[in-house]
């Protein structure tokens, strides 16, 4: 009975002292190498380098802390990764989504980036070739001198970026670029497949993004047609006369603005305008503005448009008058302040479209 009981107090001891060993090792205490994470997104595709900072702390780091020719970790502590959320292309060369152990191979003139489908392995220590999914090689570059290591995202364009490993007084890049298009017509298809596709909002950002991007313009208008469908409004037959106006078809393009226009409410029909002016149609814009007046006599963006028509024409008496009509119904402070600045400028004979 008593070495049973015995028996069952050092089993328990013994438990519990493998417990606190094991909390031991997992405890979050300060490293000396801090711990950082840096995300760059490109499109719709996040790239996020996750890695420990050492220190220079006055020592010879290139050819004697990391010895040249040998696989190292990138960083320090547990493996640097590196994870890309759709494929890309390293340096040209193709690899899928995922996240990688990030390793090198430093050399005094010659760098190898290696990408390993190990990515929670401690360091390098255990790192094995025929795990890599990729391997690239690349020049490093001088650079001004960083205490703690760190990875920035450099050149950043809407298809690309460059990786770039600091420390010390070297720099080693790394491109990648993402097939933006095709990965956004992708996540289209599928975001479409839920609830968006029942809102006419959904329809029109599609469109818009195959305009803006120049692309699919068939596509964009067959996606405008789908969001007019499921409800009219100014915004998507704005848009649609866009695509048209890009496909080269003029007069359907004037027909579906005009439409938009009529459904279009006075700070629509006076943002419109503003949008003409930043394109530099000014006339196009003044007309805009008179047929919000006439349209809408009362509201206070059609006074602000006629202040705009007048100041264009010189006319600058006519000018303060329209601006001041339009200051007795502004609704809020932050444009009632906007519209007295106008007014000193009017009164000044300052052109405010300019």
């Amino acid at each position: 009975m008593h070495r049973t009981r015995l028996l069952v107090l050092l089993s328990g001891l013994l438990l519990v002292a493998s417990f606190c060993q094991t909390q031991t090792v997992m405890l979050d205490l300060p490293l000396q190498s801090q711990h950082a994470v840096i995300t760059q997104r490109i499109g719709i595709t996040d790239i996020i380098v996750n890695y420990h900072r050492p220190l220079v702390n006055s020592r010879q780091i290139w050819g004697k802390v990391v010895p040249y020719g040998e696989v190292w970790r990138a960083g320090a502590n547990e493996n640097t990764t590196v994870t890309f959320t759709d494929p890309v292309t390293i340096e040209g060369q193709p690899l899928d989504k995922g996240t990688y152990g990030l390793h090198m191979i430093p050399g005094e003139n010659q760098w190898t980036v290696i990408f390993s489908k190990m990515s929670t392995a401690w360091g390098s220590f255990s790192y094995k070739q025929d795990e890599d999914a990729l391997r690239i090689t690349v020049t490093p570059q001088a650079a001004e001198f960083h205490e703690a290591l760190t990875y920035d995202f450099d050149d950043v364009k809407p298809d690309s970026a460059v990786v770039t490993l600091r420390w010390d007084k070297v720099a080693v890049p790394f491109k990648v670029a993402v097939k933006v298009n095709d990965i956004v017509e992708a996540s289209i298809h599928q975001q479409l497949r839920g609830l968006n596709q029942y809102y006419w909002e959904s329809w029109d950002d599609v469109a818009n993004y195959y305009l803006t991007s120049k692309i699919s313009l068939d596509q964009a208008l067959k996606d405008e047609d789908q969001s007019i469908k499921l409800e009219e409004r100014f915004d998507n037959l704005l848009n649609k006369s866009k695509i048209l106006e890009a496909m080269g078809r003029k007069d359907a393009a004037t027909a579906a603005r005009n439409q938009a226009l009529e459904k279009a409410s006075a700070q629509q029909l006076y943002f419109y305008g503003r949008q003409l002016q930043g394109e530099k149609k000014q006339e196009e814009a003044f007309a805009v503005f008179r047929s919000n007046a006439k349209k809408f006599p009362d509201y206070w963006t059609s006074h602000v448009g006629l202040a705009r028509v007048y100041s264009g024409q010189g006319d600058f008496d006519k000018a303060v008058k329209e601006m001041q009509a339009a200051l007795t119904g502004v609704p809020d402070d932050a444009n009632r302040s906007n519209l007295e600045k106008y007014v000193k400028r009017l009164q000044s004979k300052d052109d405010i479209n300019r």
